[in-house]
């Protein structure tokens, strides 16, 4: 017991190198107080909770539907190992797939894009879940920071205790929202969207408070969101999303409207909002992946997302 409470204040003891903001207004912070407006963030669980009330009950609704869904759909496991072999291996056997294009946009993304980052680099995990992406990082030799809505010990910040025996100390880990970043200006190397991005509700303003967060030179990702090149194609995607969500979940899970795919025109009006210039990847997600257009086409059925990895750097 005595040497699990060191841990955890060890683990604690890492938010001392971030430099914070206050989630609810903006003012820098030297503790967990905020002198402006009051507002305390909470260390609970070795978890730093960054969600004020307002953004709590915003997201209410959204993470009770949203924890449901996910359970259901067997993300989660009692069995540490299968945190552990993550995102390689799924021994729950419920999402191969998904975990195997994870996998790949994984390796690529460390391959290609964080190697121009010493080890050491700090890297910001927005939509971590159970943190198996900061967990590779810290493996790899990166200083990651993990950030989600969800908090719980199964597909949540919580689950990160199963990286513990792995890692000399876990990772900084907080519960805030992608809108509202409790950390001050120009701190990280590099900042991703983990699988995470089509959730924002507004992409410029997430985009806007990652490249806040991100040094001069620094580069913001996003990784694992799909891609349709009609915008027609992603609205029939989230009508048939909904429609099997109510069908098999007992709700549509919009509760809180996230965009949910991007567009070429949705990227270019980024790009024109925030003066920056996307940098496309496209990793080799097997030939199954590639010929999925072709195999619609030829059933009548509406393209299937595409997958890539966008990147944007921040200039002076």
């Amino acid at each position: 017991m005595q040497a699990q409470h060191a841990r955890t204040h060890a683990e604690e003891s890492l938010l001392s190198d971030l430099r914070l903001q206050c989630p609810r207004c903006g003012t820098p912070i030297g503790e967990l107080d905020c002198p402006a407006c009051s507002y305390s963030i909470v260390i609970s669980d070795g978890i730093a909770r960054a969600l004020p009330p307002a953004s709590i009950e915003h997201h209410a609704r959204f993470i009770e539907d949203y924890e449901r869904i996910r359970a259901a759909e067997g993300h989660g496991s009692a069995n540490e190992d299968f945190y552990l072999g993550l995102p390689y291996r799924d021994t729950s056997g419920r999402n191969r797939e998904q975990w195997r294009m994870r996998a790949r946009s994984y390796d690529y993304l460390v391959r290609q894009l964080l190697n121009d980052i010493d080890r050491g680099g700090s890297v910001l995990d927005l939509g971590a879940g159970n943190g198996w992406m900061s967990f590779r990082l810290a493996l790899a030799g990166f200083r990651p920071c993990a950030v989600d809505l969800l908090a719980n010990d199964s597909d949540g910040l919580g689950a990160a205790r199963h990286y513990r025996s792995q890692l000399p100390t876990l990772f900084p880990r907080f519960q805030a929202e992608i809108r509202h970043l409790p950390f001050a200006d120009e701190q990280f190397d590099a900042a991703i969207f983990n699988a995470s991005f089509h959730y924002a509700e507004d992409y410029e303003v997430a985009l806007r408070e990652a490249m806040r967060c991100v040094i001069t030179g620094g580069m913001v990702i996003i990784s694992d969101t799909p891609w349709y090149a009609r915008d027609e194609s992603g609205r029939q995607m989230l009508a048939e999303r909904r429609a099997s969500f109510l069908q098999r979940h007992g709700t549509s899970a919009d509760s809180v409207a996230g965009l949910g795919y991007l567009t070429d025109e949705r990227l270019h009006s980024m790009e024109a909002a925030l003066s920056i210039r996307w940098k496309v990847h496209r990793p080799w997600y097997g030939p199954r992946w590639a010929v999925r257009p072709l195999m619609a086409k030829f059933r009548g059925r509406r393209e299937p997302s595409k997958f890539r990895l966008y990147e944007a750097r921040k200039e002076a």
